[in-house]
C-alpha cells in the first residue's frame, strides 16, 4: 500500500477511535453503574391490590369517563385522541394521520391537509401507530395495568411494595417490564424499565408535575430519564 494511502487509512482509524473510544467508556460506565436483572415477583390477589390502589389514587374511574385527551409530546408530536370511539388524530411536521386504532382499515393520512393515499401512506400510518404508542404510554401507563394481556407481580424493594408490570401482547414491542414504584399515598413517583428498545436494564423514569384535567383525569407533565427531560405540554381532559 503506497505511504499515502497508509496515511489516509491512519486518519480515518484515528477519527473513529476518536469518537468511538469515548462513547464505548461511556456506556460501559452506565451499563455497570445502572444495570439490572429483572426483580422477580409474586402473581396473585396482593398484586392486584396494590394495582387498584394505584389506580385510586389517580382516580382512574374519571380517567375512564374522560372522552377526549390532548397533548404535545417534546414539542414535536401532537395529539387529539377520542377514547370514546378510540380514534387518534396524529400532528407532526406537515402530516396528519387519523388513526383509527379499531380498525386501521379506516385509517386516513393527510399530507399539507390533503389526503394521501399513495405509496407514503402506509409508512407515515406505521410512523404514527409508534407515535401513538410510546407517546401515549408516557402519559397514560399507570392506567393500563388491567389491560389484555398484563401481568402484575408484587415485589418487595428496601422494606416498601412495588408493582412490576409486564405487558405480554399489543403496543409496539410487546414483553416489555416496568416496576412501578409508589410514594405514601400509593401515587406513581417513578417506574424501572426492563424494554426491548433499551439497551440498559432497569434505567429509573421520574413520574411527576402531575396536572389535573377538567375531567379530574390526573396526567403527568415531565418525566426525568437519567440526565435527559422528557416534556408533555398542551395537556387537556374533556367530555
Amino acid at each position: 500500500m503506497p505511504k499515502k494511502s497508509k496515511k489516509i487509512v491512519k486518519i480515518i482509524a484515528g477519527v473513529i477511535i476518536f469518537f468511538t473510544l469515548p462513547s464505548l467508556l461511556f456506556f460501559g460506565f452506565m451499563y455497570f453503574k445502572y444495570n439490572e436483572d429483572l426483580p422477580t415477583g409474586v402473581q396473585g390477589e396482593a398484586a392486584d391490590q396494590l394495582a387498584y390502589k394505584m389506580l385510586d389514587a389517580l382516580d382512574y374511574e374519571a380517567y375512564k369517563n374522560t372522552a377526549y385527551i390532548e397533548w404535545t409530546f417534546k414539542k414535536r408530536h401532537h395529539y387529539k385522541w377520542d377514547k370514546s370511539k378510540n380514534i387518534c388524530e396524529v400532528f407532526w411536521k406537515s402530516y396528519r394521520v387519523v388513526l383509527d386504532l379499531n380498525n386501521n382499515d379506516n385509517t386516513k393520512v393527510y399530507i399539507q391537509g390533503f389526503i394521501n393515499t399513495g405509496e407514503l401512506a402506509p409508512d407515515l400510518i406505521e410512523t404514527a401507530i409508534k407515535y401513538f404508542n410510546n407517546d401515549s404510554f408516557w402519559l397514560v401507563a399507570p392506567y393500563k395495568v388491567f389491560d389484555k394481556g398484563v401481568e402484575r407481580r408484587l415485589v418487595k424493594t428496601n422494606n416498601n411494595e412495588a408493582l412490576l408490570v409486564t405487558y405480554t401482547s399489543g403496543g409496539s414491542t410487546p414483553g416489555d417490564s416496568y416496576l412501578w414504584l409508589l410514594d405514601n399515598n400509593y401515587k406513581p413517583k417513578a417506574f424501572k424499565m426492563w424494554t426491548a428498545i433499551l439497551p440498559i436494564d432497569g434505567l429509573e423514569a421520574s413520574w411527576e408535575h402531575w396536572t389535573t384535567t377538567e375531567t379530574g383525569a390526573q396526567l403527568p407533565e415531565f418525566h426525568k430519564l437519567m440526565f435527559l427531560g422528557l416534556e408533555i405540554t398542551d395537556i387537556k381532559g374533556y367530555n
